[in-house]
């Protein structure tokens, strides 16, 4: 089963290369390009020419059509015939099935946000249009189709716990939707940064045998490494927010299934309760591979917030536009953020299987990386 999650990156990838070539040149026939602003004008758009905004398309695409082919194939095709080359699968189907319903749920939601984020870019909607469709998107996976976190909480206290479950889970891929739209803003950047927490978890869902959610992350990091041949800088071809609001729903998504705590954890005071005192802190592997989205998306946010503006109003005070300011030049900037990403994600792999004084130690040193970033910052300000 490895090798054939493995091999779903290649196919992601040999879809979206050919269907992100297609979309430069389609974008450009229909005029759907996104233009630069007059920085004169405080605009936030940071590139200097018309580029067209289709890319979203090819990402989209190259994870929706594999997975529902995949999926339409597990629920359709009797165990018996996964003979030959699929044999690793024929032990899985029933597990796979079990899942089928909430993929073809989390394939209508993503589906939905990309949409949106189309409309968008032609139209204009507003931010807060789309977070209503984020909010709605994200209580009906919560609530609905199960994709939530610290689902225990149903179990140990009931409807309550089960509210609390479902509203934080709503939360979290809202937030983790609108760090990766945020984090749109460079060339290469949010692309790149997908790219590197997919194979986080991919490599972790792997280790862990968590084969479906393998798949997920397996098909996103192939579609956004073919969207990124076009992507880097200089950039051919943008994602625009129907690329980026499906890169952010999707990370939520895989971030929130990937199993953090043993099965086996069903209430407290019992054995299992000494289980979950061993493994609470694998909880904290999202916060470590999503750190730096995070630390954007706060503090971009809170920038925006002490100036009296609103948070879902474009600007160029994002990190990436923080270092251009700094003296990194953009590509560069684009390149320390992925290898910030990369160095603060790295341990969260682990994290699971760390022994409590070692995965204090992983947490510690990706938040570490963060406040050196955070001091510079302010220090670079206060020179200002």
């Amino acid at each position: 089963m490895r090798t054939l999650c493995l091999v779903l990156v290649g196919v992601a990838f040999l879809i979206s290369l050919p269907l992100a070539a297609v979309m430069v040149k389609l974008g450009h026939r229909l005029g759907h390009v996104d233009h630069p602003d007059d920085p004169a004008g405080g605009g936030r758009k940071w590139h200097g020419r018309a580029v067209p905004n289709t890319g979203g398309v090819a990402i989209f695409w190259a994870v929706a059509w594999p997975m529902l082919t995949i999926m339409l194939a597990v629920c359709l095709v009797p165990e018996q015939s996964w003979t030959g080359w699929l044999e690793p699968v024929r032990e899985h189907v029933a597990g796979l099935r079990q899942h089928a319903v909430m993929a073809f749920a989390v394939l209508g939601a993503a589906a939905a946000v990309h949409i949106t984020g189309l409309v968008d870019d032609r139209r204009r909607l507003g931010p807060y249009s789309k977070l209503i469709v984020q909010g709605i998107v994200a209580l009906m996976l919560a609530g609905l189709f199960e994709v939530r976190v610290l689902e225990a909480l149903g179990r140990w206290f009931g409807v309550p716990g089960t509210i609390v479950s479902v509203l934080l889970s709503a939360a979290w891929i809202v937030a983790v939707t609108n760090a990766m739209n945020f984090m749109d803003n460079m060339d290469g950047l949010s692309a790149g940064v997908g790219a590197i927490i997919a194979a986080l978890y991919l490599a972790a869902t792997l280790l862990g045998g968590q084969w479906f959610v393998a798949a997920a992350a397996a098909l996103l990091l192939g579609a956004l490494l073919g969207f990124l041949v076009l992507n880097f800088p200089p950039a051919k071809l943008f994602m625009g927010d129907g690329g980026s609001l499906v890169l952010g729903l999707l990370l939520a998504v895989i971030s929130v299934r990937t199993t953090y705590l043993p099965q086996t954890v069903t209430c407290y005071g019992s054995d299992e309760a000494a289980s979950l005192r061993g493994h609470w802190y694998a909880l904290l592997m999202p916060l470590v591979v999503l750190a730096v989205p995070l630390y954007d998306f706060t503090s971009v946010t809170l920038i925006r917030l002490s100036r009296g503006l609103s948070p879902f109003v474009g600007d160029r005070n994002h990190f990436s536009h923080r270092l251009v300011r700094m003296g990194l030049s953009e590509r560069a900037a684009v390149l320390v953020i992925w290898l910030a990403t990369l160095s603060t994600g790295l341990g969260g792999v682990m994290l699971a299987r760390l022994e409590g004084w070692q995965a204090a130690l992983v947490t510690a040193q990706a938040a570490a990386m963060l406040a050196v970033v955070a001091v510079l910052e302010r220090s670079r300000a206060a020179r200002e």
